[in-house]
């Protein structure tokens, strides 16, 4: 597994388990065409572009195309563009071609796949560039955001203040507040919403 600065953005959810594998770090799915109806996925979609900097990695196709376009433009932070090559076929699950009668992300190589997002400039987490402090589920427990009888309402809240979508799971949540935040701040926002 490859541990990168950035966040990896990807159309749909069989993307998110392609890449998922390859890489140590947040990887976000747009939901498709959703995602330019989906305020609270924009939000983080933005927060990880300022922070720490985000890889678009769509299909080569039309709808790719226009959903990367529409990314970069509101993301407002650092995004970098990963590209896999237009490579005909269609995918083991799908009984049909795409439109285009190209393969997603999902349909390629893990070699074309961490080709594609080194090739845009990830940044590599090394020993100058330490990573924060590495919030646990252990710690996600004692701050009540797991496992307690308020848990859910606690997380709801903590959702509410990051301008996440409610319906992140924890596991969710833990991975985009360690890419934004480190326990000090997370304690901080921990106290101004209970």
């Amino acid at each position: 597994m490859i541990k990168i600065k950035e966040a990896i953005v990807v159309e749909g959810k069989y993307d998110k388990m392609r890449v998922q594998p390859l890489f140590d770090t947040v990887v976000v799915e747009t939901g498709g065409f959703r995602v330019f109806k989906d305020s609270e996925k924009r939000a983080v979609i933005r927060a990880l572009a300022e922070k720490h900097g985000i890889i678009l990695l769509t299909d080569s196709d039309g709808a790719g195309l226009m959903i990367r376009s529409y990314l970069k433009g509101m993301s407002g932070g650092k995004v970098k563009q990963a590209y896999v090559p237009e490579i005909k076929g269609k995918e083991r699950r799908k009984k049909e071609y795409s439109k285009q009668g190209l393969l997603g992300v999902e349909g390629m190589t893990d070699d074309i796949i961490t080709d594609a997002v080194m090739k845009s400039g990830a940044t590599l987490w090394g020993e100058d560039e330490p990573l924060k402090s590495g919030i646990t589920k252990g710690d996600f427990y004692e701050l009540g955001l797991s496992g307690r009888e308020n848990s859910s309402e606690l997380r709801s809240r903590l959702l509410k203040k990051l301008g996440f979508p409610q319906y992140m799971t924890a596991n969710a949540l833990l991975a985009a507040v360690n890419m934004l935040y480190g326990k000090d701040e997370l304690e901080k926002l921990m106290s101004e919403i209970q």
